[in-house]
Parts: C-alpha cells; structure tokens; sequence
C-alpha cells in the first residue's frame, strides 16, 4: 500500500447557530493514499466544505484527529492547496498575475514568478489570455486559471471543491479529461467534492459517499475503470453498476 496522505481520525463538528448546536460532522475517519484521485459526494449541508475546511486548517474539529502525509498536524494553513467553488480571481489583475498569487505570497520575486507561470500557460490552455483579464473569459477559462494558480501552490495535496459545478455540460466533460491529463502529470494527491455522481465516478479511483447531516462517511466504492479514463466508458455496463449503487448509497431511487 502506498503511504497516506491524508487520514483523518473520528472527527466531529459542531457548530452554534442561533443559540443551538448544530453537529455538522459526525466521526469522520477517512484514509487517502499519496497520489489518490479521492471524490466525495454527498446530499447538500451534509458538511462536505467544512470537511475541506478542517483539512485545511481554516477550522479545528471538536473531536478526532487528522493527519498530513503521516503525522498528525495542527498547524495545517498552508500545508495544503484549496480551490474553493468560485474562481476568487481579481478582476484588476489580468491572467498572469492572477496565477502567480501563490508565489508572491511565498516571496518568489515577481519576474521569477512571471516566467514560471508563463511557461506552464500552455499545458492549462491559457497562453493566448496571459494579458487578459477576468472578465474577457469564459466560465471554463477562469477555472483553468483558478486551478493554475492552485497548482503553483506547489503543495502535495488539492483539495478542489466543486471546481466545475457551475459549467454546462460540454465544457465539464472538457475540463474532467483536462483535469485529469494535469492530475497526471504532478501526480498529486486529490480530493474532489461534487454534486454529479458520474463526474464522481468518472474521476476518482474512490468515491466516498456522505449521509446527510451530520455527515458521517457511509460508503467507500472503489473505481476499477483503466486509465487514462475516457468519455466513452460512461455507456460501459460496470460504470452503470457504479452509478446504480452510488445512488442507492445516497437514498436516490431508480
């Protein structure tokens, strides 16, 4: 087995809201192994962000541990890359020197960071908008270019959180081969929340399903579809397999 990357050990969340405490996660034990392309799916408010957040170290759980590539950390902020639903991309700064946030911020000087950014623009598609800015870019574009930045985290693990949800069908089908063409070549470990049980199929060498809230993990399915996956495996009689006991694991009648 390869060693883990993420592992985290009965946590639990609770928060108060309007003078009561709601439990936004309930005994949480996962494992991700380095390398692993993790998707999490689960009804909404069943605590999938707040998983995130946690990882992260944006919150500290209640409850139970969690550990980074083999210890336990609690100082996690920076550790970790986080691409969050909206692409947060500054609207006053073009292309370039959206992505090269991650480097000015760890103090690569900004030529350096320029020239770094610059020559990985072709591999996210980009290298036609470096002096574009936001708002002259299509859905798909900006969130090339949120996952670029992401990527010049240059951190082990990315957790990505329904990067693609608010695409239209054509563009996210682009975008999952995509992603997983740049997933391959950094070799990162992954965890992938999405709403579309097939994208979640689709991407993941496991799909961890979540119960409602408070979200406990109910169910670990894991993928045995070859890679490099493609779009044709969708009509394949093991993918509709998958799919059948996803959506059963959700609640979902079919």
């Amino acid at each position: 087995m390869r060693k883990l990357s993420v592992e985290l050990r009965g946590v639990s969340k609770t928060f108060r809201a309007d003078g009561r405490s709601v439990r936004s996660l309930d005994d949480i034990s996962l494992r991700i192994e380095d390398g692993e392309f993790l998707t999490l799916i689960g009804p909404s408010g069943c605590g999938k962000s707040t998983l995130f957040n946690l990882i992260v170290g944006l919150l500290e759980p209640d409850k139970g541990d969690i550990y980074l590539e083999g210890e336990i950390c609690q100082e996690r902020i920076g550790r970790v890359s986080y691409m969050p639903q909206r692409d947060l991309l500054l609207p006053w700064r073009n292309i370039l020197d959206n992505v090269i946030i991650p480097l000015e911020l760890a103090g690569v000087p900004q030529e350096e960071a320029r020239a770094r950014a610059q020559s990985m623009l072709p591999l996210f598609g980009l290298e036609d908008f470096a002096n574009s800015y936001p708002s002259a870019l299509s859905g798909g574009m900006r969130q090339r270019a949120a996952l670029q930045r992401t990527m010049l985290a240059e951190k082990k693990i990315l957790l990505l959180d329904e990067p693609f949800g608010a695409l239209d069908a054509l563009t996210r089908r682009e975008l999952q081969g995509w992603l997983l063409e740049v997933w391959r070549r950094f070799g990162q470990t992954v965890i992938f929340i999405t709403h579309d049980v097939e994208e979640a199929i689709y991407l993941g060498d496991r799909v961890a399903v979540m119960s409602p809230r408070p979200g406990r993990i109910v169910k670990i399915v894991d993928v045995p579809l070859p890679r490099p996956r493609r779009q044709a495996m969708i009509t394949e009689p093991i993918f509709s397999s998958l799919l059948a006991e996803l959506l059963e694991a959700l609640g979902v009648t079919i």
